[in-house]
């Protein structure tokens, strides 16, 4: 008894000198965090069909549409105008999580360019946009904002499932006290569904604005974790995968819908906070 009472002594004293750090185990945490992004995205063919057309413009371009620094981000009533992203996850283990996030992109088509279009238009004499009748067999056509305003501004809303590991390296770069501060490198990938509200404005009819689930997505991401005093980080990702929008809500009409699918790389850097409950 008296030696059992001695070890027993002699090993939490120990502890007490070296006691275990929070940060040294992540399994049972829970994790959210908020942030901003910049998008790049591929060319892409983007078809339009309805009643009395149906063409496709080929190799399109887009760009993103970034708010920079601003206080929107925070801003409980304008959180949708700049470009966002928001995740919520649970540590299953020490190194590997399951996140549910959104990531809320802007897509706009650069107009006003001379692009190849493969088609027809036949619309009725009484429409506006009859005046662009005619069959196209890969010609050079002036894609004008008359002729075609065509954004996922509110926006290109990626709904997605991700599974990711992380790998303390504080010690390569010889930081002791990892519950002040400790660097992860992390790996992911996610699997989701594309829920755009598409603003466009197509041979002059009237537009669309409802929210629609219009396609799928693929992501691979790759980032730094910088977290502080345990409970607190920041992280910057590389993040870039697939999307194929193969219904897009174009008009009021249920008939007119269009399609698409691109490859895109997002820059996104988000605060967030780490937690046992």
């Amino acid at each position: 008894m008296i030696g059992a009472s001695i070890l027993n002594l002699l090993y939490n004293n120990i502890h007490a000198q070296n006691p275990i750090k929070y940060t040294a185990s992540n399994k049972g945490k829970f994790f959210l965090s908020w942030g901003g992004n910049r998008a790049s995205y591929s060319k892409s063919d983007i078809t339009f069909k309805g009643k009395g057309y149906h063409f496709t413009i080929k190799d399109a371009t887009a760009h993103d549409k970034p708010k920079g620094w601003h206080i929107d981000y925070i801003n409980p009533e304008r959180l949708t105008i700049p470009q966002t992203n928001a995740k919520i996850g649970y540590f299953i283990s020490d190194k590997y999580s399951i996140a549910i996030g959104v990531d809320h992109m802007k897509y706009i088509m650069d107009r006003n360019r001379f692009r190849t279009v493969n088609g027809f238009i036949d619309l009725p004499n009484n429409e506006s946009g009859s005046i662009y009748n005619g069959n196209y067999d890969n010609e050079n056509f002036f894609v004008s904002e008359d002729f075609l305003k065509f954004e996922h501004t509110d926006g290109l809303n990626y709904i997605y499932v991700e599974v990711a590991r992380f790998d303390d390296i504080s010690s390569l770069f010889n930081i002791n006290n990892t519950d002040k501060f400790q660097i992860n490198i992390t790996e992911g990938f996610g699997v989701g569904g594309l829920y755009p509200k598409t603003n466009t404005s197509l041979l002059d009819k009237k537009r669309n604005d409802t929210f629609h689930l219009s396609g799928y997505g693929l992501s691979f991401k790759l980032g730094l974790n910088f977290t502080f005093f345990k409970h607190f980080y920041i992280q910057t990702d590389l993040k870039g995968g697939y999307i194929d929008l193969n219904d897009i809500r174009t008009t009021n009409s249920s008939n007119d819908n269009a399609s698409q699918d691109f490859y895109y790389l997002q820059r996104v850097i988000s605060i967030g906070g780490i937690f046992r409950l």
